[in-house]
C-alpha cells in the first residue's frame, strides 16, 4: 500500500490550533481517512450549483487521494440542502455504503428561508447517521455571502476525510466486538 499524501491543513486561522493529546495508558480506537474498496456515497444539492459543483469536485479528488476507486462511489444530486437529510437516511437505509458524504450550499438572504434550511440539513443529517448508524459528513455550507463559500470549497475534502475516518473508526470497532465473543 502506498503512504498517503500529506493531508492539506484547512481550517481557517480563526479555528483553536493544536492537536488532540491522548493520555498514556488507555486503549485508543481510532479512524483513518482510508478509501479501499469502501462504497461512498456523495449527496451534492443543485440549488447554489456554482459553489457545489466546486465542493463535489473538491470531494472527489479527495476520493481519490483516499484511493477509493471510482466506481466504489455514487453522486446523488438533489434538488437543495433540504433534500439532503432524506436522501442520506435512504441511501444509508440500504447498507450498500460505508458513509454518506453531503454537499450543499446555503447563503443567507433577506429572510429567515436561511435558518430553517441550514437547521434542518444540519439536524437531519445528523438524524440519517444515528438512525442508520452509518457515518454522515455534514458538508454544507453555511454562509452570509457567495464570496464566502466560494473560499470555502475546499470543505468537500475535509467532508470526505470525515466520513471516511468514521467509517473505517465503525469498521474497527465491528472488527474489535467480533473478536471479543
Amino acid at each position: 500500500m502506498t503512504e498517503p499524501a500529506e493531508v492539506p491543513q484547512l481550517r481557517p486561522p480563526e479555528h483553536a490550533e493544536g492537536a488532540l493529546e491522548l493520555p498514556d495508558g488507555v486503549q485508543v480506537l481510532e479512524g483513518s481517512p482510508v478509501g479501499g474498496r469502501r462504497g461512498v456515497a456523495v449527496l451534492v444539492a443543485k440549488f447554489n450549483g456554482e459553489i457545489t459543483t466546486r465542493l463535489l469536485a473538491s470531494a472527489l479528488e479527495e476520493l481519490d487521494r483516499a484511493e477509493v476507486p471510482r466506481e466504489s462511489v455514487t453522486v446523488v444530486p438533489v434538488p437543495g440542502a433540504f433534500e439532503l437529510p432524506l436522501a442520506a437516511l435512504a441511501l444509508a437505509k440500504t447498507r450498500r455504503f460505508s458513509c454518506v458524504v453531503a454537499l450543499g450550499c446555503v447563503v443567507r438572504g433577506e429572510t429567515a428561508h436561511f435558518d430553517f434550511i441550514a437547521g434542518e440539513a444540519a439536524s437531519g443529517l445528523q438524524l440519517a447517521a444515528i438512525e442508520t448508524g452509518i457515518p454522515v459528513s455534514f458538508g454544507v455550507l453555511t454562509t452570509e455571502t457567495t464570496e464566502q463559500a466560494e473560499s470555502r470549497v475546499d470543505k468537500g475534502a475535509e467532508a470526505v476525510r470525515t466520513a471516511l475516518e468514521m467509517a473505517d473508526l465503525f469498521a474497527q470497532l465491528r472488527a474489535s466486538a467480533a473478536a471479543a465473543t
